[in-house]
């Protein structure tokens, strides 16, 4: 039961903490639309999402209003693209992409994700011709994310499509950055990610599912200025506390959404996603556990303290917690990461590190233009390694950005924001990257 202090305590959140349900997401799978004749299929695509998704937009509406809960997104996921257009005898995956793109329009959403493949142990043919089609597919549409898998914990990392993926993001730089933007690769990607450019609809997912993101840095900010001073046990407790009530939110909000749009509730992500609104910051939240700047000695442990306790928060809250569920830390989109690197207190390596321990990985990291396909590639090849070793989902949206510097500015505009463009190695992994291959899965993994 909810108290008087309760409610007012989260109407506060909202007003004052940027508290907000960052996305509502409707996951439908599209396994019965295949069709060797891919305009046949982009047919089946468009008018199944239209028909799943047309009333998305104005539950999300409705419950905004009668809740007094900012709904920021809307947004669609799919099944993996590359798995649903396998029959189809033409390798013009873009056509599919488009009608992807014309449906969330048609729907009113945000973002529509799934323009994806998993290729963490081979490729079939599709994969590949999905793959290739990646650059032209996100420049020439609007709302189209897409990711690839290339890792497990059980597969190991398939080092040919993390080379693959290196030119691919390299290409899709060439004719426009934003189509970066919308390109996530990861290592043990989860089937029910809210959160874009990641979110696909997996195969151990039903017919539809709605999952909900949740968000509230801002809210954990201010609730640590609270307790300042305090030891890291009340610290802890705080966000702990602080991430059940800003769940609680996110459940009640699913489930008014299945409700009304008959969908099944999947589940809530409870990840903290920073904005480029001052106070809406992760790094604002470690700094204020006692680092002068984000990036400096004490980072990393206090990035693991805060994502431990908002998962521990969170799972009290839900049911179905699930998702990626933790916290952020993309450069583009929070202010105190800018401000950090601006200062040169926090570099690509700190970051990496401070993956390790956070939800995602190296998230809307812009490096210079010139920065080659084997670099790009090994940089997500570590982050991989990372996810893999320890058992968790890591990824890399990485912007090689035209025309710019180490120390140049890109900008993005909207939730986007700008991003400060980070110097990488110069040192080659040309040799090391085309070696191609696997990277064998770790000993850990065996635990049948």
């Amino acid at each position: 039961m909810l108290s008087i202090s309760d409610i007012m305590q989260t109407v506060n959140m909202i007003d004052h903490q940027h508290l907000d349900i960052r996305t509502i997401t409707l996951g439908i799978s599209l396994d019965d639309c295949a069709d060797p004749d891919i305009n046949k299929c982009s047919r089946k695509i468009y008018d199944k999402i239209c028909s799943r998704a047309k009333n998305l937009v104005k539950v999300g509406c409705e419950i905004e209003r009668e809740f007094g809960i900012p709904i920021i997104n809307k947004r669609i996921s799919v099944t993996p693209i590359a798995q649903v257009a396998a029959s189809c005898s033409s390798s013009d995956y873009g056509i599919i992409g488009r009608a992807l793109d014309d449906a969330a329009k048609e729907c009113g959403v945000n973002f529509i994700g799934g323009y994806s493949a998993l290729v963490h142990k081979g490729f079939t043919k599709s994969d590949k011709k999905l793959i290739a089609s990646i650059p032209e597919t996100l420049t020439q549409t609007e709302l189209v994310c897409s990711s690839v898998n290339v890792a497990t914990t059980k597969a190991g990392i398939n080092m040919d499509a993390v080379a693959l993926m290196g030119e691919i993001i390299k290409r899709t730089s060439e004719i426009n950055a934003i189509g970066c933007a919308k390109l996530v690769v990861f290592a043990n990607a989860v089937e029910d990610n809210p959160f874009m450019a990641g979110a696909f609809h997996g195969a151990g997912e039903g017919e539809c599912a709605i999952n909900v993101g949740v968000s509230g840095p801002g809210v954990v900010w201010k609730a640590l200025q609270e307790v300042r001073g305090e030891k890291f046990d009340i610290v802890a407790e705080t966000i702990k506390r602080t991430a059940f009530r800003i769940t609680r939110m996110g459940q009640v909000v699913a489930q008014a959404a299945s409700e009304r749009l008959g969908v099944p509730f999947g589940i809530v992500d409870l990840s903290l996603a920073p904005t480029p609104a001052k106070g809406d910051s992760v790094a604002r939240i470690l700094e204020e556990m006692g680092l002068e700047i984000c990036g400096t000695h004490g980072t990393t442990a206090a990035l693991a303290l805060l994502n431990d306790a908002v998962k521990k928060g969170g799972v009290m809250a839900s049911n179905h917690v699930g998702g990626l569920s933790g916290a952020f830390i993309p450069v583009s989109e929070d202010e105190g990461m800018i401000n950090a690197v601006n200062k040169g207190a926090l570099s690509l390596e700190k970051l990496e590190a401070m993956t390790c321990v956070c939800s995602v990985g190296l998230d809307m990291i812009a490096v210079p233009g010139d920065t080659d396909s084997d670099t790009i590639a090994a940089i997500i090849a570590d982050e991989a390694a990372i996810g893999v070793i320890n058992s968790k989902t890591t990824a890399v949206r990485i912007i090689p950005a035209k025309g710019k510097k180490a120390g140049d500015v890109i900008e993005f505009g909207g939730l986007l924001g700008s991003a400060p463009v980070m110097s990488v190695k110069e040192s080659s992994s040309h040799e090391f990257i085309s070696r191609g291959g696997r990277i064998p899965a770790p000993i850990h993994s065996l635990r049948n």
